[in-house]
């Protein structure tokens, strides 16, 4: 039995990996900022303090930190706003680096760990019209790797996941300027095949093996693959699909 944390779980990917772990007889405390266990806005020091308090108060302890919570976000680089810039930022990247703040501590003193951070594969494969989004989880995965190597000598693990489009309410989170952009999403996560309960299952296998990087699902796998396999091909693919998106415009 585990004692895990998950952050954004009052729904999609957050939900389907509270189910996943208490399946398997996992004590979880799924958190969000409202309809969850406990109310916890990753944006907000005090609340991350008090979720601190919560588990030290229940078990003395953590197993495993699911840095889940996250919002969507797309515009052209002319499009959009500062601010959609901002929130994709202090929700995605600096909602981790509260939380570890918060919790690093704890993981040190208790020389035992396994933090998971959910990034995208737009952290790894770029593509037109998400720029501030792809920035956003460039950070995770780079948080993600950092956070692998800093606590290493104290036993803690680190995994960060990168799932392509599936199907989720992420889209409903999505602001901005750019409804093109928004579209095109939608769609993309409308017509996927890959279930939110399929990427759980990938990330819980991912932590049992002890996976640093997990692409749960196959269109992920090969999109990276085309990337670091073919940069040329790639490009070529990034480009044709800036121009589509500037077509519909």
């Amino acid at each position: 039995m585990r004692r895990v944390l998950v952050t954004g779980a009052a729904s999609g990917l957050g939900a389907a990996l509270t189910a996943a772990f208490r399946a398997r007889g996992d004590e979880v405390l799924a958190t969000d900022r409202a309809g969850a266990d406990l109310t916890l806005d990753v944006t907000s020091d005090d609340d991350w303090a008090t979720a601190l308090a919560d588990v030290q108060r229940r078990w003395g302890g953590l197993d495993v930190l699911v840095h889940n919570a996250g919002v969507a976000g797309g515009g052209r680089l002319d499009v959009a706003d500062i601010d959609e810039w901002q929130r994709v930022i202090d929700v995605n990247v600096l909602g981790i680096a509260r939380g570890m703040r918060a919790f690093t501590p704890l993981l040190k003193r208790q020389r035992s760990g396994h933090v998971v951070v959910v990034a995208s594969l737009a952290g790894l494969v770029h593509p037109a019209g998400m720029a501030a989004y792809n920035a956003a989880k460039a950070g995770v995965v780079a948080l993600g790797e950092t956070i692998g190597h800093e606590l290493a000598a104290y036993d803690v693990r680190a995994t960060t996941v990168c799932p392509g489009y599936f199907r989720t309410n992420l889209v409903a989170s999505m602001t901005g300027r750019d409804e093109a952009v928004g579209a095109v999403v939608a769609r993309l996560v409308e017509e996927s095949p890959t279930t939110a309960d399929a990427v759980a299952a990938a990330v819980l296998a991912g932590i049992d093996r002890g996976d640093e990087l997990v692409l749960p699902d196959e269109a992920a796998r090969a999109a990276y693959a085309l990337k670091v396999g073919d940069r040329a091909a790639y490009d070529q693919l990034m480009r044709a699909q800036a121009a589509k998106l500037e077509q519909l415009t």
